[in-house]
């Protein structure tokens, strides 16, 4: 039998706040995993923000700073300095929001930490909407999904619009390192978060974190759900190195239909609507492959050349 290279210890305890099936559970469980004991997190306004319990306990073995909406980039940019000042580099900072926090609501603080280089890392648990809330659409919402507030009638539809690429628009800053994390890969998970880590600068954590409630699933259904998602090649699992990018996993190239026909949020798509994702999914897989294979620079590494 292979031994895991997972970590045994842990400093997410049970008393989560968080639903059955909750794929941030395991986001916030692998990432310190890989980070340790010496860790600082500041959450805004999500879903994590009322998950680690009621005060003054709460479930995470790490201190929490909690921040406005929009401020987790400048919220961690805050705290770096004070440690920076005590002399305590050993502490890795970081920022957890979720993707409307991230991609919608804190783009501006994010971009102004990964402009200064904030020597901290950013993770953006993405479970696709704003579920805190009622399942709102957000920037991150996938194309074809049903959320609240794309509602599927006849005066709406479902919603029209693609899911923001958050991974450019961080390498687009020339951060010295991204990677996409997937909590059905514990061990890719954890072998990237020690890896950003150990780096110096502004590092980003992409997880995909799927939401039973949001996502009209089964919750007993995460762990099958997220690894279709790699699967299908809808959430491929890579990272850009100091401006190279490596595919970690390329995923078996399964239907997108077996992603999609789990989630209830897509169960108004037809055959039409699912051929036209499938041939997006093989469109952008084919130019992330590539891209992978010329193992050259980024267009934001060669300008800082």
């Amino acid at each position: 039998m292979s031994k895991t290279t997972i970590p045994e210890e842990e400093y997410a305890y049970p008393g989560s706040t968080g639903c059955p099936g909750c794929g941030a559970n395991l986001v916030m469980r692998y990432l310190l995993k890989g980070l340790g004991e010496r860790t600082v997190i500041s959450i805004p306004a999500c879903c994590w923000a009322v998950m680690p319990g009621y005060w003054p306990s709460h479930c995470l073995k790490v201190p929490l700073v909690y921040c406005a909406f929009e401020a987790t980039g400048a919220s961690i940019s805050g705290i770096r300095a004070a440690l920076d000042m005590r002399g305590e580099r050993d502490v890795t900072v970081v920022g957890f929001a979720g993707d409307g926090g991230t991609v919608d609501i804190g783009l501006q603080a994010l971009s102004g930490a990964a402009e200064r280089q904030t020597d901290a890392v950013y993770v953006m648990y993405d479970n696709e909407a704003y579920m805190n809330t009622g399942i709102q659409r957000s920037g991150a919402t996938p194309w074809g999904a049903w959320t609240t507030t794309t509602p599927v009638d006849e005066s709406r539809g479902f919603k029209q619009e693609p899911k923001k690429n958050v991974m450019a628009i961080m390498e687009a800053h020339g951060i010295p390192y991204a990677a996409t994390v997937s909590v059905g890969h514990p061990e890719d998970f954890v072998k990237k978060v020690r890896k950003a880590r150990d780096v110096r600068g502004l590092r980003f954590i992409h997880a995909l974190s799927p939401c039973p409630p949001g996502w009209r699933m089964n919750p007993m259904k995460t762990i099958e759900v997220a690894r279709l998602a790699v699967d299908t090649r809808i959430f491929p699992l890579y990272e850009i190195d100091e401006g190279v990018l490596a595919i970690t996993r390329r995923g078996k190239g399964k239907p997108v239909s077996e992603y999609l026909s789990l989630q209830g949020r897509f169960g108004h798509l037809t055959p039409e609507n699912t051929a036209e994702i499938q041939k997006v999914i093989d469109a952008r897989f084919e130019a992330l492959e590539a891209r992978a294979a010329r193992k050259n620079l980024s267009p934001s590494f060669t300008q800082l050349a």
